[in-house]
């Protein structure tokens, strides 16, 4: 849902202004919050997730958005740091928050808990939030979207993700209906690519892949996404079901390395305005660290101490860290047009999103065959723990492992059958690592002095002025 909607946003805003679709997206995260604390089937908790997955796309790529609208290029890397701030604490209080209020009180508080920030928010920006629109906003109408693109590219990506996120579950890779959806699927989206060229206002114009640095941007963002949100996945599920972890104390386990991906995320932005040495150098090393910290993970076992398994994932935290931010500056500065600079963030979240996607699919079939290997040699398990010789239950049934009551030597197998597919996984993201790595010197440092904004011309202050 988030891959469908932040292009959209961008488009949208690039025409009606910024305002009107952050206020709308701010209120339908809120609904959605609401729907979900008090759901009361579990198609209402699917329901207020949509809802919530609707609002956050847009609440995500406008902000952004915005920042580049009220500040120059030259200025940005500072602002960019300080609005990792608020995402990078909340994607540290985010996993013990859930846990704690699931284990001690209730999963309904996991959408209570937002309604009065974003209460406050909506205040927030209803008084402070300061956005006048050039004489070029003005003359654009509701008409002037493309609205053929965007159905183009919601069908389009909604068809290939689709057979994506049950291919080697629901159904098999080679299955008639992945290949069906992925091919028609694929073929929307390249009709979708070239139509591109031909409208006044394309949400996803072919000029923003004019150069080297903006296209390697694309393709580090995409690679970025790709190591991001499966490993975000795949190590709370190691640390449970290798290390018989709760929920809880999984959570609490990646702090520090969450901790490391919020101090990195705001501290490399800011160091390359305050060097002026240009990007590139800082970008190959947030690779460097992504690979040199998705190897270590390999070291993990059931044997792992404490100290070894809070520490070993923080190179990783680091590197992941660096580029959530980075990559906006290359991805800025080489926009032809000023006032492409929307619709470029809201493509480069896309191409981060679409990494996501088929890492966490990719990864999701590498386990299911090797774990399928891997449990099938084990013997006499009893019969109320057969369901783990299921690949498509493993993952479901990995809360039951510290409950279950097996001989240590039959648990110990088990756990070696989750950790064998989970370290390939790790061998894996190596793999990806490196080709982010290698996209990374492709790069130019463009420059970053440039004091053209964007179509939002003023700020408050400048305003009075």
């Amino acid at each position: 849902m988030v891959l469908i909607t932040q292009p959209l946003y961008a488009a949208v805003s690039a025409v009606v202004g910024r305002k009107a679709p952050l206020y709308f997206a701010t209120a339908l995260f809120f609904v959605g919050s609401l729907v979900f604390g008090l759901a009361r089937s579990m198609s209402q908790v699917i329901a207020g997730r949509v809802l919530q997955g609707l609002g956050g796309s847009g609440l995500d790529v406008l902000s952004e958005i915005i920042v580049t609208d009220t500040t120059t290029i030259g200025d940005r890397s500072l602002y960019l740091g300080l609005m990792a701030l608020p995402t990078a604490v909340g994607t540290v209080l985010g996993p013990p928050l859930g846990g704690l209020f699931s284990t001690f009180v209730t999963w309904r508080w996991i959408g209570f808990f937002n309604l009065p920030i974003l209460g406050l928010s909506l205040l927030l920006e209803l008084f402070f939030l300061r956005l006048t629109p050039d004489k070029a906003l003005l003359q654009k109408r509701p008409e002037h979207l493309d609205w053929f693109g965007m159905v183009m590219f919601a069908l389009g990506t909604t068809l290939f993700a689709l057979p994506i996120s049950w291919a080697g579950t629901l159904y098999a890779w080679g299955s008639w209906p992945t290949i069906l959806l992925l091919s028609i699927g694929t073929i929307i989206l390249g009709i979708f690519a070239l139509y591109e060229r031909r409208p006044k206002h394309p949400i996803m114009p072919a000029r923003l892949f004019h150069s080297r640095t903006a296209t390697m941007t694309f393709i580090g963002a995409f690679f970025h996404g790709a190591t991001l949100f499966p490993l975000l996945q795949w190590l709370p599920l190691l640390y449970q079901a290798v290390g018989l972890d709760s929920v809880l104390q999984s959570a609490i386990t990646l702090i520090p390395a969450c901790v490391a991906s919020v101090v990195f995320a705001v501290a490399g932005v800011a160091l390359v305005g305050v060097l002026g040495k240009g990007y590139r150098w800082c970008i190959s090393l947030a690779w460097c660290l992504t690979t040199a910290g998705s190897g270590l993970l390999v070291l993990l076992d059931e044997h792992s101490s404490i100290a070894l398994r809070n520490g070993v994932p923080v190179l990783w935290g680091a590197g992941v860290g660096l580029l959530l931010r980075l990559l906006f500056l290359p991805n800025q500065a080489s926009v032809l047009r000023v006032d492409d600079t929307g619709l470029a963030i809201g493509t480069l979240l896309t191409f981060r999103l679409f990494g996501g996607l088929l890492g966490i699919a990719t990864c999701s079939s590498i386990f299911s065959g090797l774990y399928r290997n891997s449990i099938a040699t084990i013997d006499g398990l009893p019969d109320y723990a057969l369901p783990l010789k299921d690949p498509n239950q493993a993952i479901r049934l990995i809360h039951t492992l510290r409950t279950l009551k097996l001989p240590g030597n039959l648990l110990s197998a088990i756990q070696a059958a989750y950790l064998a597919p989970i370290r390939v996984i790790f061998y894996v993201m190596i793999g990806v690592g490196v080709l982010g790595l290698t996209s990374s010197l492709f790069l130019q440092d463009l420059d970053l002095k440039c004091t053209d904004n964007g179509e939002r011309l003023v700020s408050e202050i400048e305003q009075a002025v």
